[in-house]
């Protein structure tokens, strides 16, 4: 028997507001053509005064609770992804944990921006799989609106707020290929690209936020490399092939990446999770939000193969599949 990592129910959270391209060009010199054509957005959700990664990131987990049909007393294990939290410490997951009620277990945060959730999805998997968790929540939540530059049309168009989740419990399969689960993740970084993505302070820099600068064509460049090699690598590890991929549940980042993605595995659009035209880039929470929302819209069968990648500032890279 091989102990196996199930999901068992998404659940997402999404701001009230949101901002239009053409709210955004109204100060700032540029268009909702300008932006859509050249990353596939035209909204963004963004948080209000008081609501912070916590807020967005409980709301998520108990959706996903809820989907799953299960008590959070249940839960062991939370890993929250973001890049974004309420404070230096504690952990945004520990106030997570403290909102759902949960008195016991283990809770933390991991930082590797917008690869966040797929490197918590790593860690919760191997939790489970070494036997020291029985249900994990794991969640991708940011308020990225709190460290953008609104003067530079170059990175704030880009971005929202937003938190997604997934509900992880340990069930024993026959190691068979159809087993359902997490079959494999694969994760990857390079500290040499810091510059090309990052943001300009910290507490232990300049005690302030700061805010995010990026080298866009250079990051465009890295991000087609490197993700092919994360999906490549997620492939070899289970002797698999593009086409027997079922969904392709790529990280929001820019639409002609993803388009890049799907091409390479052959798969047609209506195979593709895209969610960026109405989320913009939510960086940790883009995937479990478009997870969340193909998963409640149906689109997700039981037996598929779904397909995850992403790319942050780092640079941090990886990959995981699994069979919903």
């Amino acid at each position: 028997m091989t102990r196996r990592s199930v999901v068992l129910g998404c659940g997402a959270y999404l701001p009230d507001r949101i901002v239009t391209n053409a709210e955004l060009a109204t100060r700032l010199d540029t268009s909702d053509d300008w932006i859509a054509q050249r990353t596939g957005i035209r909204q963004r959700h963004i948080a209000a005064d008081g609501e912070f990664t916590s807020h967005l990131a409980t709301k998520a987990a108990a959706k996903a609770l809820e989907a799953a049909g299960v008590p959070a007393s249940s839960v062991d294990l939370i890993v929250l992804a973001t890049a974004t939290p309420d404070e230096t410490f504690p952990a945004t997951a520990a106030r997570v944990q403290a909102e759902l009620g949960i008195a016991g277990g283990i809770a933390f945060d991991v930082q590797a921006v917008c690869t966040g959730f797929v490197y918590a999805l790593a860690v919760a998997d191997n939790f489970i799989k070494a036997g020291q968790s029985e249900r994990a929540l794991v969640i991708g939540a940011e308020t990225f609106s709190r460290i953008l530059d609104w003067s530079d049309r170059g990175t704030c168009v880009l971005f929202g707020d937003g938190a997604g989740a997934v509900l992880l419990e340990a069930q024993e399969g026959k190691g068979a290929p159809d087993d359902r689960g997490v079959l494999s993740t694969h994760l990857y970084s390079d500290g040499r690209h810091h510059d090309a993505l990052y943001v300009d302070g910290g507490p232990s820099t300049t005690g302030k936020a700061g805010y995010l600068r990026m080298q866009g064509r250079e990051v465009f460049r890295h991000a087609v490399v490197r993700l092919a090699e994360a999906v490549d690598a997620a492939l070899a590890a289970n002797d698999l092939k593009g086409s027997d991929v079922d969904w392709l549940v790529p990280h929001q980042a820019n639409r002609r990446i993803i388009d890049a993605m799907a091409q390479r595995l052959g798969l047609p659009d209506e195979k593709v999770v895209v969610t960026i035209d109405r989320h913009a880039n939510t960086s940790a929470a883009s995937i479990p939000l478009a997870l969340a929302e193909a998963s409640r819209d149906g689109r997700l069968k039981t037996g598929q193969l779904v397909l995850m990648e992403a790319m942050g500032g780092g640079f941090t890279w990886g990959s995981a599949l699994l069979r919903w």
